[in-house]
């Protein structure tokens, strides 16, 4: 064996840097690529908090709004359609500027009746607008 030389067993390098490039790369793609849900809700505004029993505030009378469980509307008592919520509203508003509206609504009663309400009040910049559910069952 004159002549051969036994050279140390190379270990095995693996580098890993390329690799790791290649992971944040698509790390990136995918967070630059990918949709966020932004869900939608109602804009749904709590009622006032109770005044104080030491300041004497006069009561305005807030304007009802009920949808029954056939989606049948009344404002203020008088059946109406969806067509004339709006002039309704502005009726009565026209007469207590201040006055909130309440949208009171059955359980069975189609929400999109209860939305279409809604905007029609936002669209009579009304300010003041709460969504409740009627006890009928």
């Amino acid at each position: 064996m004159r002549g051969r030389t036994t050279r140390p067993a190379e270990e095995a390098n693996v580098d890993l840097t390329p690799m790791l490039d290649v992971v944040f790369i698509l790390l990136i793609f995918f967070i630059v690529t990918s949709t966020f849900i932004q869900e939608k809700a109602l804009g749904i505004e709590p009622p006032p908090p109770p005044t104080p029993p030491n300041q004497q505030q006069q009561q305005v009378p807030a304007i009802l709004v009920y949808v029954g469980p056939d989606n049948l509307i009344t404002v203020n008592g008088r059946f109406t359609d969806i067509g004339g919520v709006r002039a309704n509203m502005e009726r009565l508003r026209a007469e207590n500027p201040e006055s909130a509206l309440i949208i009171q609504a059955h359980p069975r009663a189609s929400s999109g009746t209860i939305i279409r309400i809604r905007d029609e009040a936002y669209n009579a910049q009304m300010e003041r607008v709460n969504v409740i559910q009627s006890a009928d069952e």
